[in-house]
């Protein structure tokens, strides 16, 4: 792991999203509410909290952190596209950044939707996960799609 017990803490906040593109069958079970295992976006959104707390005991070199918030959301974008979008904020107060608790958070919620709907639709697919921003730190802002993205 990286020495962080010099670097200062200071409030930071990272947002990733992705998506899962389904049949659009199954994206009407999980608008209506009568998938077979249940409420699959709010069990997903369950999902996706605990991941993103438990992110060091998944990723090796990850320090584990005091989160201070986590949200976990969903969208579905478009009417053409039967897909589920996730987007994931965390945030602490301390001397590392949550890109990779905002990271997991997402996967992992995009993991249950496909877990809680296999038996309708094998063919899902996750893609587009990413971070959307972070800020805090030494290194600043990022903001992906803009100049200073590098």
């Amino acid at each position: 792991m990286v020495d962080v017990a010099d670097k200062p803490a200071t409030r930071r906040v990272a947002v990733a999203t992705g998506c899962i593109e389904m049949q659009a069958a199954t994206l009407a079970l999980i608008e209506s509410g009568s998938a077979k295992k249940g409420d699959v976006l709010g069990v997903a959104r369950i999902a996706g909290i605990q991941a993103a707390k438990k992110t060091s005991d998944l990723i090796p070199l990850c320090h584990p952190l005091a989160l201070t918030r986590v949200a976990v959301d969903f969208a579905v974008p478009a009417a053409d596209t039967p897909q589920v979008r996730c987007t994931a904020t965390v945030e602490t107060v301390g001397p590392t950044g949550v890109e990779m608790e905002a990271l997991t958070a997402v996967q992992v919620a995009l993991l249950t939707i496909y877990d809680m709907c296999k038996a309708v639709d094998r063919g899902m697919t996750i893609s587009g996960v990413r971070v959307l921003e972070k800020h805090g730190g030494k290194s600043g802002s990022y903001v992906a799609g803009t100049p200073a993205e590098g």
